[in-house]
């Protein structure tokens, strides 16, 4: 059986996640506690009571990225057969990575961080957001955006999620003078996100030098399976590539569902840690079971799934 990780990014985070693991198993502590050290930051008040901190980019980012990975880390402890591929969801791609042997957890942990005051810090003064759209194709999409940069207005494409759900990025006046447009053509809804950051645009190009200066630190030249990158929906498995690829995933749309189709011909089945939010995009492209963990109970429901 050939079965694909997936990784949730940010906007599955929530006050409580993790928590169950934690009290339950001893591993999940453990893990938690080496964060907590790592960052001097005590992860059991940012996960598990209520905070301002946890839907802060560079919080958010490592809380995230430290959830799924106690998560595969429990799965893997029952589960050995290595994962036929895994990919992420921008945020993601690093747990992907981790989860592959090509970042231990710790600095992980750290790069996600810095990673998240790097991008807050670039977006800082450019007005940046981020809008949802629901109902229109991706051709509709590209060509609104693409007369709108004509006309000089920064606005990209950000996440290709599935068929009718695309959320695009660039500068916060820009995307709320496009609402009308996107109704006009078709949009069920053209949400204005409360994000102060421009993720997947190239209001961050800034930060593509910094960003690859940390991955040359943290990354390390040991793949166990291939990461299917969100920026090409294809696989690769060497730190040559992530460096480049994972600096051009700053700047460049995440093409989540482009990657589900890459891999799904050959997959079983696929497992998703941390969150539920790819398990929901997941019913719009395959009909390859998904799975979730999130807790002791699902992490058990998925192991007696595969035995």
């Amino acid at each position: 059986m050939n079965v694909t990780m997936i990784f949730p990014g940010q906007g599955c985070q929530k006050v409580g996640m993790g928590q169950d693991f934690y009290e339950s198993d001893s591993l999940a502590k453990e893990m938690l506690e080496r964060a907590s050290h790592r960052l001097d930051l005590d992860f059991t008040k940012l996960l598990f009571e209520e905070n301002d901190k946890l839907e802060q980019t560079e919080f958010t980012q490592p809380a995230v990225f430290l959830v799924s990975l106690i998560a595969y880390s429990l799965f893997k402890r029952e589960f050995s057969k290595k994962p036929f591929r895994a990919f992420g969801h921008s945020l993601g791609e690093f747990s992907a990575l981790s989860a592959v042997g090509a970042l231990d957890y710790l600095d992980g942990v750290e790069l996600v961080h810095k990673r998240g005051l790097l991008m807050k810090s670039t977006c800082e003064g450019l007005n940046a957001g981020m809008m949802a759209l629901l109902g229109l194709s991706d051709d509709n999409v590209e060509r609104i955006i693409g007369e709108a940069r004509r006309e000089g207005k920064k606005v990209w494409a950000a996440n290709y999620n599935c068929d009718g759900q695309i959320v695009i990025a660039g500068n916060r006046d820009d995307l709320a003078s496009l609402e009308k447009i996107f109704r006009d053509a078709g949009a069920k809804r053209a949400l204005l996100l409360n994000m102060s950051v421009a993720s997947h645009c190239e209001l961050l190009s800034g930060a593509t030098k910094t960003l690859g200066e940390y991955l040359e630190k943290y990354l390390k030249n040991s793949f166990d399976s291939p990461v299917i990158s969100n920026v090409t929906s294809k696989e690769y498995s060497t730190k040559k590539d992530a460096l480049d690829l994972l600096s051009k995933q700053l700047i460049y749309p995440v093409k989540y569902k482009h990657s589900v189709q890459y891999v799904d011909n050959q997959s079983d089945i696929y497992i998703e840690f941390g969150a539920t939010v790819l398990k929901g995009l997941n019913r719009r492209i395959t009909k390859k079971p998904t799975h979730s963990i999130t807790d002791m109970a699902s992490l058990q429901k998925v192991l007696s799934e595969l035995s």
